[in-house]
């Protein structure tokens, strides 16, 4: 039989892909080389928008409530709760299994293998030897399928690298807190009762407790690492388009700018239901438009964060506006509660 749909990449973006591509009466196949639950370096704080695309997927995946965000840089603090419903930290491979789950209950197949030939005509698209009306292709920042279609485009600006690792402390705040310095911010999200995930964005390419070490009234209070360090990077990716054809970029495979606002697995989850859309509709081409109006919100407000905090003097100025201006800052919050 001849699937609908190939969806290249068995991540959260791939298997979200899936179960609405299910839900539409779609057949789908997933592919992913990968067996089990994917680990990643992530900071693991589902905004409440994503929160509530999970639930309308049936999906409720185990954590910590997030009721706003926190900056702190020294002694100065800022914060802004969510207006409405809570976000929710969980850890990266829960929220994998979770996901997992739903697809077999949904009866999809995932096949352990990866996807490295793709050819299309004008009624389909032959995925190694395998014949599909359109190809998904969520596999990741690093996308193989977007280089191999010719779709990578240049990046330009600071490239900025994400570090991960997991402490054994009691979460002491239900905001995910995000502590400024001068090259790097840590994003700490209370993950379970007695962990939290500890998160780098920074510029410089240097161990992850190098790093830690410009933040030490932060790292004297965390406990025991309970998982290894994990690296991604550059974050700032670009792609010429969305759609080539009968192919889809769905996830960080479509394009990424930074990780700052923590909306990925967000905007992830509404591009799968985009794709979905357009492909059930049978016009592919249409998912361009939808995911630039899904994205655009996070693209602006993310550039100007990442642009901002370039600039030293700026940098420094970040937390305090944020605690002089709290309308501000808790509109900007607000932004990010929205589903995207």
């Amino acid at each position: 039989m001849t699937p609908d749909v190939v969806v290249a990449g068995g991540g959260p973006a791939g298997l979200a892909t899936a179960l609405h591509a299910a839900a539409a009466g779609l057949t789908v196949v997933v592919r992913e080389p990968r067996p089990g639950a994917i680990d990643k370096a992530c900071g693991e704080g589902l905004m409440p928008g994503a929160v509530d695309r999970l639930a309308r997927l049936g999906l409720d995946p185990p954590g910590q409530p997030l009721r706003g965000i926190r900056y702190v840089a020294g002694t100065t603090a800022a914060e802004a709760r969510f207006p409405g419903p809570p976000g929710r930290g969980v850890r990266r491979t829960a929220l994998h299994e979770a996901l997992r789950a739903a697809v077999a209950a949904a009866g999809v197949v995932v096949e352990e293998r990866r996807v490295s030939q793709v050819r299309q005509d004008d009624d389909g698209v032959l995925v190694d030897g395998t014949r599909a009306r359109y190809l998904v292709a969520a596999d990741g920042l690093h996308s193989p399928l977007r280089r191999g279609l010719g779709l990578d485009a240049p990046a330009a600006g600071r490239r900025r690298y994400g570090l991960r690792r997991h402490v054994a402390v009691a979460p002491w705040t239900d905001h995910v807190e995000v502590h400024w310095a001068e090259h790097a911010e840590a994003y700490v999200t209370p993950v379970g009762p007695g962990e939290v995930g500890v998160a780098l964005l920074t510029t410089r390419r240097e161990p992850y407790a190098a790093q830690l070490a410009a933040f030490p009234a932060l790292r004297e209070r965390l406990g025991e690492p309970t998982s290894t360090v994990r690296g991604a990077g550059p974050l700032h990716q670009r792609a010429r388009a969305r759609v080539a054809g009968r192919v889809l970029l769905v996830g960080d495979a479509a394009g990424y700018v930074d990780a700052l606002t923590g909306e990925g697995v967000s905007l992830a989850l509404a591009q799968a239901e985009a794709a979905v859309a357009a492909v059930a509709a049978g016009r592919p081409a249409a998912y361009e438009a939808d995911w630039r109006r899904i994205v655009r919100r996070y693209r602006l407000l993310t550039r100007v964060l990442v642009t901002a905090s370039a600039v030293g003097p700026v940098r420094r100025a970040i937390v305090p506006a944020a605690r002089a201006l709290p309308g501000v800052f808790a509109g900007a919050v607000a932004q990010l509660a929205r589903p995207a």
